[in-house]
């Protein structure tokens, strides 16, 4: 929600404070500079003190810094509670699909990710539609906005103290009754018992050999590195365009000719695809593979972004706006699935947190990046080069596993 609710927010100050573009511009790369470390140090937190922690500590961090940016009186104050924002929500989003996929079973392991990644969409959405109804509504409209957004967090935080810690990671920590007494738990309410699953050749030698050093050296073991290499190029490339064309839109839409609410209304209706482009990925992702459906929705993303990019009336902007709309977040979702897979329990969290961390770079330069290049080509050059970027992260999942139907790494 809170990524979503910036771009409204955006759209209002540039009017109200009569801020410049790259003031706007670091208002929003702020929050990326953030979630970068907060990715990074979210993840080496989550494989030393568990996952469950960091849940808590990141969504108390998220929500009393959106809250206090809310009441910020100048661009510094509210850049400076941006940061601090970035932090709990870039530590939050690797961990959260690292423990989903610890419990979640082999077959059906990918989906339950893509679904669990659902939530941004629907996050969006409600920003989208706070961003019309309130954000307009007066000249504090983007401080309620931001005030609401504080408050699932705040929800979130309690509900997740109750969530149970990852048997993978007990197991790892050697805190085997703890894990046994997790498991029970499990068992007893399925009324099943569930036998160990059993690794694919590849994994059960790497289960065996382990990785000599742990933390960021780890990712660039010899049996590592080219997965890492891969992965991090398809964040850093789905980040740019992602963040580059979705924080700005609104924006975008204005400079566009278009009016500040209609450009909002343009915005919630072109959010709304996302929806079923999470549920599309989900359902593909256990019958194509991870790689495949990946590729196919960055593919889809690219071409999405050429043909926004040429949009000449509302019509062709809202029909190009809702296939980037699905196609991207269907592509988020499969991104969100396979990274966790890439690394054993003892890094996984790791991985995956230097993974987005390295993302979030690219969600930094972005916003910073889109005045000029609006300025020297229009908004077709734009999204010639947003649909570049979705194209170089399909090339990127060649180098990256299909683990579909197969246990996590050990």
């Amino acid at each position: 929600m809170d990524v979503g609710l910036i771009s409204f927010v955006l759209a209002q100050l540039a009017v109200q404070w009569n801020t410049s573009g790259m003031e706007l511009s670091w208002i929003a790369s702020a929050g990326f500079v953030g979630m970068a470390v907060g990715a990074v140090l979210g993840g080496l937190l989550a494989d030393r003190i568990g996952r469950r922690q960091v849940f808590a500590l990141t969504l108390l961090v998220y929500g009393v810094a959106t809250g206090a940016s809310a009441l910020s009186g100048s661009v510094a104050v509210l850049i400076a509670w941006r940061f601090v924002v970035g932090l709990g929500l870039g530590a939050e989003l690797p961990v959260a699909s690292t423990l989903v996929s610890e419990f979640a079973p082999p077959r059906i392991r990918g989906r339950i990710i893509v679904l669990l990644e659902s939530f941004w969409a629907i996050g969006w959405t409600l920003a989208a539609v706070i961003g019309y109804l309130v954000v307009p509504s007066s000249e504090n409209g983007w401080r309620w906005a931001l005030a609401v957004g504080a408050a699932p967090a705040l929800y979130a935080m309690f509900v997740r103290l109750r969530l149970p810690e990852s048997v993978r990671f007990l197991e790892s920590r050697r805190r085997f009754v703890q894990a046994e007494s997790t498991v029970r738990r499990f068992e007893l309410s399925a009324g099943v018992t569930v036998p160990p699953p059993a690794l694919d050749p590849a994994d059960r030698a790497g289960a065996e050999r382990k990785v000599s050093a742990g933390g960021f050296t780890a990712l660039w073991s010899p049996g590592l590195r080219g997965r890492t290499a891969a992965l991090w190029l398809v964040w850093f490339c789905v980040n740019f365009s992602y963040y580059g064309a979705f924080i700005w839109l609104p924006t975008v839409l204005v400079a566009s000719g278009f009016s500040l609410v209609r450009s909002f209304a343009y915005t919630l209706i072109i959010t709304v695809a996302q929806l079923p482009g999470y549920a599309a990925s989900a359902y593909l992702i256990e019958r194509w593979g991870r790689r495949s459906t990946l590729a196919v929705f960055l593919v889809g993303s690219a071409s999405s972004a050429a043909l926004f990019g040429i949009a000449t009336d509302a019509s062709q902007v809202i029909a190009a706006g809702m296939l980037l709309s699905f196609f991207n977040l269907g592509a988020w979702g499969a991104l969100y699935a396979v990274t966790p897979e890439v690394y054993p329990t003892r890094i996984r969290a790791t991985g995956s947190g230097w993974a987005a961390g390295s993302g979030r770079i690219a969600a930094i330069v972005a916003p910073l990046a889109v005045p000029l290049l609006r300025d020297t080509g229009g908004t077709g050059l734009l999204f010639a080069v947003f649909a570049g970027f979705f194209v170089v992260a399909a090339l990127g999942t060649i180098g990256l596993p299909e683990k579909r139907g197969l246990a996590l790494n050990d």
